[in-house]
């Protein structure tokens, strides 16, 4: 007969109970070095980005002059209503003018210009002054416009010869000034006001009905 006092074997603990027992383990805070090595990842990203926008200042997003030219001059009407006489050695010049301008843009924004004017010249007198409504120059690109004036120089002095009469070669020199203003605008960030002037003189042939020796010379402030 067995006894009955004999000691009933235990079940070896579960898994639950193994982990219950054990103590919790305590999270490792971020060591010195962990926290440099992120400050130094910040610190290289804002170098890296300060030096891409001063490349990108100094290259693609600077700021160029626009470049005025005028391309041709046409005489649409020409009318001279009669030679002048040595008591009077002057005659008078209508002539009716097209001046084809162009305005290059070499920005990578566009250049937005308001209203100008174009005025002429004989000797130091106005004789016509014409006006082009404001427009806007992409990036890159070219705009042509063409301004028409009406020309009345009244008192184009005339040479005399050797025994004193009046001439006329058919020369008559004049010049012409021209006045943009506008603005290059880069994403709001890099904006400049510029004026750009054009200076040109010119040969008005009469008998040829013609335009000879056109000089002209743009700068920009």
């Amino acid at each position: 007969m067995e006894d009955k006092d004999q000691a009933i074997p235990l079940a070896p603990p579960t898994r639950d109970e193994e982990s219950a027992n054990q103590s919790p383990r305590r999270r490792r805070r971020p060591t010195r070095r962990c926290a440099l090595w992120c400050c130094g990842i910040c610190g290289s990203t804002l170098v890296v980005l300060g030096v891409t926008i001063l490349i990108l200042a100094l290259t693609v997003f600077k700021i160029k002059d626009p470049e005025m030219t005028m391309n041709n001059l046409y005489i649409n009407r020409l009318f001279v209503p009669g030679l002048g006489t040595v008591e009077n050695p002057s005659i008078s010049v209508n002539a009716t003018l097209t001046a084809d301008i162009s305005i290059k843009n070499p920005n990578v924004a566009s250049f937005r210009f308001r209203n100008s004017s174009t005025e002429f010249f004989y000797g130091e007198e106005t004789v016509g002054v014409a006006y082009a409504p404001d427009g806007n120059v992409r990036a890159y690109r070219t705009a042509r416009m063409n301004v028409t004036v009406d020309v009345l120089a009244d008192r184009v002095v005339l040479d005399t010869n050797a025994t004193g009469s009046a001439v006329f070669d058919g020369a008559v020199n004049m010049s012409s000034y021209t006045d943009i203003a506008g603005r290059v605008n880069v994403l709001g960030v890099y904006k400049l006001n510029m004026d750009i002037h054009l200076n040109c003189s010119f040969t008005l042939e009469v008998y040829q009905s013609a335009i000879s020796n056109k000089v002209c010379f743009a700068y920009v402030q």
